[in-house]
């Protein structure tokens, strides 16, 4: 076998693609209240932040308070105030409702093309769409997106012309 064999074997690919993380680091201490942030595996909202001073073990600790993007559960973590956390890329996108499918999920048309994955939320989001679709309106949602997961999160209607 040539060296250069093993150096293609062993080449890395260059996709070109930069969008392609799900999450990026960020210090504990440059996060902010009503930013994103990873608690215990989940995309999380944070809404409270406390810092302890450092004590006989070292660092100062980090507690954070958040709300699971896709959940809406309340998730506590805590991380010492000098290490790197995973922050989640969060994507908030408009799309047109063309129709709910049988099976419960949105048709949706953007720029981009067709959407068929996301799930009409349960309650009154879900309901308020199906309204707006019922009353002939041009129904827009927004679309949350974060480490593969989708979500709507709100509508908007405009009557037809």
């Amino acid at each position: 076998m040539s060296a250069n064999s093993d150096d293609e074997k062993y080449a890395a690919e260059a996709t070109g693609n930069a969008d392609a993380a799900l999450t990026y680091p960020m210090q504990a201490p440059a996060l902010h209240k009503s930013g994103y942030t990873m608690l215990k595996g989940k995309s999380c909202k944070i809404l409270e932040i406390s810092t302890a001073k450092p004590g006989k073990h070292g660092h100062a600790k980090c507690t954070f308070k958040g709300r699971d993007i896709f959940t809406g559960a309340i998730v506590e973590d805590f991380h010492p105030s000098s290490y790197n956390m995973e922050v989640p890329v969060v994507k908030k996108t408009e799309y047109d409702v063309l129709h709910v499918s049988r099976d419960g999920f949105l048709n949706l048309l953007s720029e981009l093309g067709e959407k068929q994955d996301v799930k009409i939320p349960e309650g009154d989001l879900g309901q308020r769409i199906r309204d707006y679709l019922d009353q002939g309106k041009i129904v827009t949602v927004i679309i949350l997106a974060a480490v593969g997961q989708e979500i709507a999160i709100d509508v908007k209607a405009v009557a037809e012309d």
